[in-house]
């Protein structure tokens, strides 16, 4: 009887263990994707923030694991990712314009790791895919506002590098800017850093001495310059009104979600493949957008919001493209 009662025992134990094994809980534990990203800039960066913040929404929806590492140095970048790749990670995100040769060498030796960089650069098969902030349409639209919020004339124009990532924009902006004002004249400033804002304050100063009263924050530091000497500015990839309310007058949104949540997908499905991500990064597929004008509603001429609407809703519509032109964008100003 004895014997009879432990093989019982042991059944009625086992029991509460197949069914949570079994249970849809365990089940969507078990599909978490395990992700991983490796950033060269902190987190607040306003090009990383936007794949990060999609990827923190992914990991609270409960669809990943996510792991992430800021402020790597371009010669430890390919040993993190390495870290990562052999710890499991089964999609890995990331801005590569610098380290893009050891990038492409971990994306070799981890054929069955899924990469989606930030990259000027081609897909390499079977599993390296790069994505772009193609957010040239919201920024024409800023360039509108722009042109016809100025009363000098004069607008001021402070960037990180000029690579493609940042000309488009640029030029998008200066596009959208002589529509509505077509005498218009820019001054041009790259302070070399994707991370300075002290520079990219004082360059924007300069500007301003030289007559310059909107200014377009491709960096941060710029819409403090703009805030202290009581200036307009135009943000770009993030919306920072909500700091600068008196200032910010409109933003170029980037929307990382469309395409992060695409990746996520198709490596579930088991559908990935090595892919250009950059068109998903476009208003049509919601990867960016024009920002409500919060505190400007009203300071914006009806007229001039207007035009702008109408030309939002022509991109929309596929009746009006935005050129993109990455080559690099030069000052008017005499």
């Amino acid at each position: 009887m004895s014997t009879r009662r432990r093989i019982v025992q042991a059944c009625l134990a086992a029991i509460p263990v197949a069914i949570v094994v079994g249970s849809p809980v365990a089940a969507q534990a078990q599909a978490k994707l395990k992700v991983a990203a490796v950033y060269t800039v902190p987190y607040e960066q306003q090009w990383v923030s936007r794949i990060h913040n999609a990827l923190k929404a992914a990991e609270a929806r409960g669809e990943i694991e996510y792991k992430s590492s800021e402020n790597v140095a371009n010669a430890d970048y390919e040993r993190v990712m390495r870290e990562y790749a052999t710890g499991g990670a089964q999609l890995m995100f990331g801005e590569v314009f610098g380290v893009e040769a050891a990038a492409r060498k971990v994306a070799k030796d981890f054929p069955k790791m899924a990469i989606v960089a930030g990259s000027s650069g081609k897909i390499q098969a079977p599993n390296f895919s790069v994505f772009d902030n193609y957010i040239q349409e919201p920024a024409y639209l800023t360039g509108m506002i722009a042109g016809g919020m100025t009363k000098t004339g004069k607008i001021g124009m402070v960037g990180g590098f000029p690579i493609p990532e940042v000309n488009r924009l640029m030029h998008a902006f200066m596009a959208g800017a002589r529509e509505t004002n077509p005498k218009v004249e820019f001054t041009v400033t790259f302070i070399n850093s994707w991370f300075d804002p002290p520079k990219a304050k004082e360059a924007t100063f300069a500007m301003i001495d030289k007559g310059a009263d909107v200014l377009y924050a491709e960096r941060f530091g710029v819409s403090d310059a703009a805030k202290e000497k009581g200036k307009l500015a135009i943000g770009n990839v993030i919306n920072t009104q909500d700091k600068y309310p008196d200032t910010v007058v409109a933003s170029a949104l980037w929307h990382m979600e469309p395409s992060v949540d695409r990746a996520i997908k198709a490596v579930k499905d088991g559908s990935y493949k090595a892919e250009d991500y950059g068109p998903y990064s476009m208003m049509k597929y919601k990867g960016s957008s024009l920002a409500p004008l919060g505190t400007f509603e009203k300071k914006v001429p009806a007229d001039l919001v207007a035009k702008v609407k109408a030309r939002e809703a022509d991109i929309l519509a596929g009746k009006f493209t935005v050129k993109v032109d990455d080559s690099q964008p030069k000052s008017t100003a005499k």
